[in-house]
Order: C-alpha cells, then structure tokens, then sequence
C-alpha cells in the first residue's frame, strides 16, 4: 500500500473533501504570480477602524489575557443584544447569546447541536460553503435549495417548499447572500418563516451581511417575525461590517432552552473567544457607528465601478444589493467558469472563484469581490476584458508576466 493510500484510509468517513479544495489550489498559484489583484476572497482589505484597535491594545495592556466567560464576556452579550434590537430583531436576554471564534465556527456549533444523523438541512445554492461541510460532519444530509437569475438568486418559500420531507430539520437563510450579493425582501422572509413554522423547522437566520445594503434594500430578522423567536437561531459577528476579519468574533442567539446546551458544546471546542478580540468587539458595538457608514460607502463606489465594467465587457451579472459581492455569469464567455478562473489567473493576475465552490449547479457564474481599491478594480476590468478578448477570439495570451 503507497503512503498517500494508507493516509487516506485513516481519514474518518466524514471528511468528505480529501483533496485539495479549489480556493486553496488557486491561492497556491497566486503565490507564484506578481500583482496579482485578488478579487476572490470575502477579506475585507479596509483596515479595523483605529477605535476599535487601540481597544484591544488597551485591553492587552490591561491583562486581559486569560480565559473569559464560556457564553462570552457579559457586556459584549448586552451590546449585542441591544444591537440586534436597534435593527429590528428580537428581544434577547444575556445568557440566550453566545460569543464565538467567528462566525464560521458558529455554523459548526450549531449543526451539531441540532442535526442527529440522517436529518436534512435545507440550504440555498448557491449559498456559503460551510454550512454544508458543518452538515456533513454532523453525518447530516445536506439539501440544496437551488436559486437562478429568475428571482435574482433570493431564496423564495416556494423554492423551498418541494424539499421539505418529514426528516427536514433545520432551514438556512443567508440575507444577504454569499455569494450572489443579493437580499430576500421582507415580504419573502415573512413566507419563508410561515413555512418554517408549518413544518417545524429551525431556521438559522444568517445576518451578517445585514448592516451592508445598497439602494432601498431592507433586512427582516427573521427571530422578530411573529412566532419564530423560538425557533430561530440568528447568527452574525464582526468580521464583515467592522473589518475585524482577523479578530474572530462571532455569535449566535436563540432561546435560552437551546442555547444552555449549545453553549456548552461551543465551551468543549474553544473554552472561551479570545478576550482581546471580544473587547474589541465591545468596542465595535458601543463606539462611533460612523465608520460603518463610511466602509458602506465605499463598497457602494466599488459596485457601481465594477458593473460598468462588467456592462461593458457583456458580462451579465445579479443585482448586487447587499454584502461586498458581485455574481456574474461568465458563461458567454465560452468557456466554464471553473476554467475561465484559471485562465483569468494565469493570463490576466485577476483571482476570482467560480460558484461551483458555492454549491452552484451550473458552471456559469463566478463571485467577484469589492475588497480592493476602486482604481484596482478599474485595472482587473481592463485585464478581465482583454482575456475575455482572447477567448472570444479563440486564441490564448501568454503566460502572466513576473511569475516567480
């Protein structure tokens, strides 16, 4: 037997992914590659506003060192339990909100906490990634819910209402989306979560894009619909809306008879978030909301930069109107996103991810970010035209210039 087969083979049956994933295969070539504009990741490169900084510095200074509290520290729990009440969400006391690593580790906690083997979560495709991973090592069955350009890639009820089967558990709705950039309006949340409570269904209600819209768009919490406190678990953190991406603080909130349980097993994987991250974080919630509005702003201009561009190459795309993304359908192109990534790298340093990564049925859509400069952005336009050239052209440019 070769060493990479005996490897394999002591990899436990739930570790579905064994290879390599795509995200990190392109980031590897990307190392390789001089100027490479990095369109692909959900990074935010705005830097953690000073304020928020010279918290943690301070809390540091102090000797705030040392393990905190396993449901997180209980000012951090208050300021974000009147935050998500500023916003419209529900009412929650301190000990019916948990403080994470992130919120990616939120999911995590979260699905085995409440899928038992063989139960199914439905989840929107495309929609982020590890809801699905955390599903399946949860020994879970993940189904996908799938979106289109129809309705702009937003979840519908009655996209949702066919899947369900007597062993749905859990509903995950992502508002807005990651990928598609795109919000469910309130009227659709409001059906989403009158199904939900038809068939009995935990919704996890994914908001951590929430402060980040554009144009009219309005976020509903699902947890302050009527009758669905009790069977939502809202999840969000600070990663996104404040540029604390390195911090890793997150949370999720839902009644205490969940949350008792569920704390304990996020207190298994971690003990505690780390306490300069969630003074941090305090300092986010209860200092100048201003500089949210500024980092708002300035994704705004990006949007508006990047779609004139993509309108001018021919690439069509969904309305962005939320989050820091933009999906666009490469697929007259001629070739398959997965491919026309690869190219995109190799021959125009552009780094963007096809939404096959997302769960996307089709291999026709790519997510592009809005985590570089607006004159970065005008500069990956003119490169992605002038590949999208080429292709359209039958023809292949050489190799980028300063590999290393």
């Amino acid at each position: 037997m070769t060493p990479s087969a005996l490897h394999a083979n002591r990899l436990a049956t739930r570790v579905k992914l064994k290879d390599e994933h795509i995200i990190t295969r392109m980031a590897n070539i990307a190392e390789g590659l001089e100027d490479v504009i990095k369109l692909g990741r959900g990074d935010p490169d705005l830097d953690t506003p000073a304020h928020i900084v010279k918290a943690g510095q301070d809390a540091l200074g102090r000797g705030e060192t040392h393990y905190g509290h396993p449901l997180g520290l209980p000012a951090l729990r208050q300021a974000i339990a009147d935050n998500i009440k500023a916003y419209g969400g529900a009412d929650y006391a301190i000990d019916e909100i948990v403080v994470t690593p992130g919120g990616q580790q939120a999911m995590f906690i979260i699905a085995l906490s409440l899928l038992n083997p063989g139960d199914e979560i439905l989840v929107p495709c495309p929609g982020y990634n590890p809801y699905s991973q955390a599903a399946e090592l949860a020994d879970a069955v993940v189904v996908p819910v799938r979106m289109t350009m129809d309705t702009n890639f937003t979840l519908t009820a009655e996209m949702v209402r066919p899947h369900i089967t007597p062993r749905s558990r859990v509903l995950v709705l992502i508002n807005p989306n990651n990928p598609t950039g795109t919000v469910t309006a309130p009227d659709e949340v409001e059906k989403i979560a009158q199904l939900a409570i038809e068939h009995d269904l935990i919704v996890i209600s994914d908001e951590i894009y929430s402060r980040l819209t554009y144009g009219n768009q309005r976020i509903q919490p699902v947890a302050a619909l009527p009758g669905m406190r009790e069977r939502t678990i809202t999840l969000s953190g600070f990663s996104k809306t404040y540029a604390m991406t390195g911090w890793r603080v997150g949370y999720f909130a839902g009644p205490r008879e969940l949350m008792v349980a569920m704390a304990e097993v996020n207190h298994a994987f971690a003990i505690s978030t780390a306490s300069v991250s969630q003074h941090a974080a305090l300092a986010a919630l209860t200092g100048p909301q201003s500089v949210v509005e500024e980092m708002r702003l300035t994704y705004d201009e990006r949007r508006k930069v990047l779609c004139a561009g993509l309108d001018k190459i021919g690439i069509p795309y969904a309305e962005p109107q939320g989050a820091f993304y933009v999906y666009a359908n490469v697929a007259a192109v001629g070739l398959p996103a997965t491919e026309f990534c690869a190219r995109l790298l190799a021959e125009g340093r552009v780094l963007m991810y096809p939404g096959v990564i997302y769960g996307d049925h089709t291999d026709d859509f790519v997510r592009m970010s809005l985590t570089q400069p607006v004159e970065r952005i005008r500069e990956a336009m003119r490169r992605i035209e002038a590949v999208v050239a080429t292709i359209r052209a039958g023809q292949q440019m050489p190799a980028a210039a300063g590999a290393k």
